[in-house]
């Protein structure tokens, strides 16, 4: 491990897009899978690694829900979460927002309080074990209607004081934000946060509409916002955070490789750019691994890596006063290793 990699390693910091079902590796896939006598179109660990090789969204989307039938206890997705959380612990996370897609499960039957209790277990495990807080989102899926999201939302009302936000994820292009102005209204009027999957795949005029329509409080990815010289002024002078995901971006086929990510481009602009690890299971690597890839393929000073950490506190849901305390060990930790 180089001194680069240690320094990543330990940099406190806070993961702001990690959808935890997509955490879910292929060994822990069978496992499941053999405790609940579940199917799946994969005889090894191999095989299921070999089809992790996509050329879109929709690629990945397709076994993504292949591999989330093998959750169907309380259990599985407590310990789902625990291991996300084991992994992000020892790639100096502190904090955690973590995303879940109840309807990937309630549309199989699975009822909504077996998903939630599930991960607020695992989350409460966390901090027991690791001091590791996070927060839980609720995505909405945007190829489904609105219908289906308000009835997601209102299946969430008994575990509402435990979620922190809604999101909307899943198939971006054709699912414009517009399609959910209406439960994020709803949501916003819950005191829930706002976050919002846009300028992935999408074009600009979608980061327009989560942020006019939607009233998001923070985006998801971003990236061909930098298509738009008046939307990055925006966003810059409003300090919007963009949960940036470097592997997936790669993975799907939306940056044509690290080399050329445009993370420090972002930072430059007055971006306030962050660094997550979005499904890590199958776009290969957790938050340390994305850090260490930017930070390869960029050349990326340990100055930018602090402002990416820095970011992803000021981007957070926390509390003020958590969020200047996590500020101060993050400055001791860059002068004791600069």
């Amino acid at each position: 491990m180089t001194d680069l990699d240690t320094f990543i390693a330990g940099l406190p910091k806070a993961e702001l897009h990690l959808h935890i079902e997509g955490s879910l590796e292929p060994e822990q896939m069978f496992e499941f899978a053999r405790r609940n006598a579940i199917e799946i179109p994969f005889k090894s660990v191999e095989e299921v690694r070999a089809a992790y090789e996509f050329s879109n969204l929709q690629d990945f989307l397709d076994i993504y829900y292949a591999g989330a039938s093998v959750l169907q206890t309380e259990q599985d997705f407590r310990d789902m979460a625990m291991a996300y959380f084991d992994r992000a612990a020892a790639d100096g996370v502190v904090h955690a927002e973590i995303f879940f897609d109840p309807q990937t499960h309630t549309d199989r039957g699975i009822p909504f309080g077996v998903v939630a209790n599930g991960l607020l277990q695992g989350m409460a495990d966390a901090e027991a074990k690791h001091g590791l807080t996070s927060k839980l989102i609720l995505c909405f899926l945007r190829h489904l209607d609105e219908e289906a999201a308000f009835k997601t939302l209102n299946q969430a009302q008994p575990w509402i004081d435990q979620i922190a936000g809604v999101g909307l994820d899943s198939s971006e292009v054709g699912h414009p934000p517009s399609k959910f102005e209406r439960v994020f209204a709803a949501a916003g009027a819950m005191g829930l946060k706002r976050v919002v999957h846009a300028g992935e795949e999408g074009p600009p005029e979608y980061v327009k509409e989560a942020l006019d329509l939607l009233h998001i409080d923070r985006l998801d990815h971003g990236n061909r916002s930098l298509e738009d010289p008046d939307l990055v002024a925006r966003l810059a002078r409003s300090a919007m955070t963009l949960t940036v995901c470097p592997l997936s971006n790669v993975k799907l086929c939306n940056v044509e490789s690290i080399d050329t990510h445009p993370i420090d481009r972002m930072l430059e602009l007055g971006l306030r750019a962050t660094v997550n690890s979005d499904d890590p299971a199958y776009f290969g690597g957790y938050v340390g691994d994305n850090y260490r890839a930017i930070a390869g393929g960029r050349g990326l000073s340990r100055t930018q890596l602090v402002t990416l950490a820095r970011n992803s506190f000021l981007g957070s849901f926390l509390p003020d006063e958590d969020v200047a305390r996590h500020l101060a060990t993050l400055d001791a930790y860059a002068e004791a290793h600069a």
